[in-house]
């Protein structure tokens, strides 16, 4: 089941992160302290498991399994998740997932 794109054009208009992963995609917002990412991911299947600075994110729409220190949920539409900074994380995307990430670091990503 597809979901329906959630962000709207001014959004889409927001600088977009470099990414190398394909089916990834992201428009950044960011502070002196924090970068915000509203994220658009295909179903891409697994993101190894990998760790940086703190995150919390909100999910908008679709499915995916998260990985935190060892533990697997399952997180849908409204769905909210914290993996503090350093602690090791792997993601599956079941469907289409669209989710708002706020990375505590302002450079988490670089942008194009």
């Amino acid at each position: 089941m597809k979901s329906e794109n959630p962000y709207p054009e001014m959004i889409r208009q927001l600088p977009e992160i470099d990414i190398s992963l394909p089916g990834i995609r992201g428009w950044a917002v960011k502070s002196d302290t924090v970068q915000i990412v509203l994220f658009e991911i295909e179903p891409v299947g697994i993101i190894p498991e990998h760790s940086h600075c703190a995150q919390w994110g909100i999910m908008l729409a679709g499915e995916m399994k998260l990985t935190i220190a060892g533990e697997t949920k399952l997180y849908r539409q409204g769905d909210r998740y914290y993996i503090p900074d350093g602690i090791k994380h792997s993601a599956e995307f079941l469907s289409r997932v669209y989710v708002i990430d706020f990375f505590a670091d302002p450079f988490r990503y670089r942008l194009k």
